[in-house]
């Protein structure tokens, strides 16, 4: 399958230069995809644009436009938008050079894979990459994407490389925001040496694969269900544990062997993490 490029431009190490494609590493959409559907009649919706005062009107006809005041808006067209022109727009200019490991995991944000644009290209990206490889550390460039410049984080990955977006520090909360409220009281140490057992059963390499969407299988058997006229089976919420039951649901907890996931197999496959140090960092 040929995938269609995110982003096309060059890649740039002071004085060398290459050109290069981004696309995107993950799919984001599952198999299921629902449309809205007038349950009366079964007919599929269709979204029509339309203004309060004139009435329907093409897309083609639509211009974007940014919010000034209330209804007060500065309206600007595709071209000049495209007339902001930064270096980033068709550059990736490597800047940094910093250490996996200083890069806090809440700042990562989407991967892509950066590849060599056409066999000219390959001599040049190799020189970079490798360089890169020996190096062991990240890249930092800007690129934009859309109407954002966005930071991206470089890394070697098989023949190509890895190119992860930053989220700037602007986009990022602050913990304290969020964890203020939680109390400074110790746990309980009997109950943290309970948990720490059942972690240790529950230990293995990480492999991709175990992992399926469960939601979205789970909407498959409900769209079969209701295929052959069955009704959907009610699933039981968990009920929260007290502070009361807390040892006691420690402990069968640890005496469940037979509900403890088991250990992957040591052979199973696995993926390296997006960046050098990132699992440190999560620790």
């Amino acid at each position: 399958m040929a995938y269609r490029p995110t982003w096309q431009g060059h890649l740039k190490l002071s004085l060398v230069t290459c050109p290069v494609a981004l696309y995107t590493a993950t799919n984001s959409a599952g198999d299921v995809h629902f449309n809205l559907i007038n349950p009366k009649t079964n007919n599929r919706i269709k979204m029509i644009t339309t203004d309060p005062d004139t009435g329907p009107i093409e897309r083609s006809e639509l211009v974007k436009g940014y919010e000034v005041s209330k209804g007060e808006y500065i309206l600007l067209t595709q071209e000049e938008i495209n007339s902001v022109k930064l270096e980033s727009t068709k550059t990736i200019e490597i800047e940094r050079f910093v250490p996996g490991d200083e890069i806090d995991r809440l700042y990562w944000d989407n991967p892509y894979f950066l590849a060599p644009d056409g066999k000219l290209a390959q001599e040049a990206f190799g020189v970079i990459r490798t360089a890169l490889e020996k190096s062991g550390q990240i890249a930092l460039g800007r690129v934009v994407i859309g109407t954002r410049e966005r930071i991206l984080a470089l890394e070697p990955r098989d023949k190509g490389i890895l190119a992860y977006t930053i989220r700037t520090d602007a986009e990022v909360r602050k913990p304290d925001e969020i964890f203020g409220g939680i109390s400074d009281k110790a746990a309980d140490p009997a109950m943290i040496a309970i948990a720490e057992k059942i972690i240790e059963q529950q230990e293995g390499p990480f492999d991709p694969s175990q992992f399926v969407d469960r939601y979205e299988e789970a909407l498959k058997a409900l769209i079969e269900d209701k295929k052959k006229g069955h009704k959907p089976a009610k699933v039981a919420e968990p009920e929260d544990t007290n502070v009361v039951d807390l040892m006691s649901a420690l402990r069968a907890s640890l005496g469940a062997k037979g509900k403890v996931a088991a250990k992957p197999s040591p052979k199973a496959k696995h993926t390296k993490s997006p960046a050098k140090g990132k699992a440190r960092r999560a620790g």
